[in-house]
């Protein structure tokens, strides 16, 4: 991803600063607050699901757009032990740990895309995206090149 932020996740303090940045990247880019709050949210899922699944790895934050969209992707990534079976893993209240079940299912319900790219023994990178539409102004102005 182009100025994409990368963040280390290897501690609690690393899920609160990758939310905080997606936040401000979401309302920076014109996202409600509660298009942001969900954003920061998933962001706040797939880190806690680095720190317990793989202990440690990096969430990526970069903004995105087309002629009529702009989206924010977050991208995920670690080298842990992979899930083994995805589908049951995105299943409401499937754990393998003390959770409650909800991370991977509660990101996919929050964002607009979602993708997840996983090998066993290999690592697991997931990559989101929220989308919102642009304005007729915004459509103007990037139409015009002047997109910024």
């Amino acid at each position: 991803m182009a100025d994409e932020l990368r963040l280390p996740i290897v501690a609690d303090a690393d899920i609160v600063a990758a939310r905080g940045e997606g936040r401000a990247l979401a309302v920076r880019l014109g996202f409600s607050r509660t298009d942001a709050t969900l954003i920061a949210t998933a962001i706040s899922e797939v880190g806690r699901n680095i720190l317990v699944h793989a202990g440690s790895g990096e969430v990526a934050i970069a903004e995105a757009a087309d002629d009529r969209r702009v989206a924010i992707v977050v991208v995920a990534r670690d080298d842990g032990p992979g899930i083994a079976d995805v589908e049951r893993a995105l299943s409401e209240g499937f754990a393998t740990g003390n959770g409650l079940g909800l991370g991977l299912p509660g990101s996919r319900r929050l964002m607009d895309e979602f993708l997840i790219d996983t090998k066993v023994g290999r690592g697991t990178t997931v990559t989101m995206r929220k989308w919102r539409e642009r304005d007729p102004l915004e459509i103007l102005r990037a139409s015009n090149g002047a997109d910024g």
